[in-house]
């Protein structure tokens, strides 16, 4: 029988969660954006409010349900909501926007529960337009902060990048469930 899991999105305003769940879902991606009112914090035209959502079907005939997060702070009631239930977390990280490396760790740290547990990846987007920090100096951090979270520069626009990161996501979150097996018949 097909199994549905659950997959969050997650990063600051601006950092690509809508466009990179559009990039792979296979159905017309379900968003909740409103004009952004919030120019300060970021120029783009439209906000996520609640969620975004979209969907993948995979060969086993699994299905992962997509969900990003609302970048805003003050729609962080929503992280905490959307990530009941989830398997693992995609941390978005636009290298262009003020402190990346402390974007991060806020959103490794406010997803903690998925991150401790080996249930994420980090993707780092727009180093194209700006080189540093570096993926290391991301690795480096996650390191200093005992995690072990794979990094990647990422062009959320491209599905097949989104896609990487998903399939790594998936095969890291296989290997967790695979120990945590042996571990129970040990």
């Amino acid at each position: 029988m097909a199994q549905e899991y659950k997959l969050i999105f997650t990063g600051s305003m601006g950092a690509g969660k809508t466009t990179a769940i559009a990039a792979i879902s296979e159905i017309a991606p379900i968003k909740t954006e409103v004009a952004n009112t919030d120019r300060q914090a970021h120029s783009k035209e439209q906000t996520t409010v609640a969620m975004d959502y979209g969907e993948v079907q995979l060969e086993n005939g699994d299905r992962l349900r997509l969900y990003g997060t609302p970048g805003q702070e003050r729609f962080r009631f929503m992280w905490d909501i959307l990530q009941q239930g989830a398997l693992g977390v995609i941390i978005l990280v636009d290298n262009t926007q003020s402190e990346p490396i402390a974007t991060m760790k806020h959103y490794v740290h406010s997803f903690k529960k998925l991150v401790s547990c080996d249930r994420a990846v980090v993707g780092v987007g727009r180093m194209d337009e700006n080189p540093h920090p570096s993926l290391e100096d991301f690795s480096q951090a996650l390191e200093e902060e005992g995690l072990d979270v794979p990094v990647f520069a990422v062009d959320i626009r491209k599905g097949d990048d989104v896609l990487l990161m998903l399939d790594v996501l998936m095969n890291r979150i296989e290997v967790w469930e695979m120990l945590n097996q042996l571990e129970a018949q040990a």
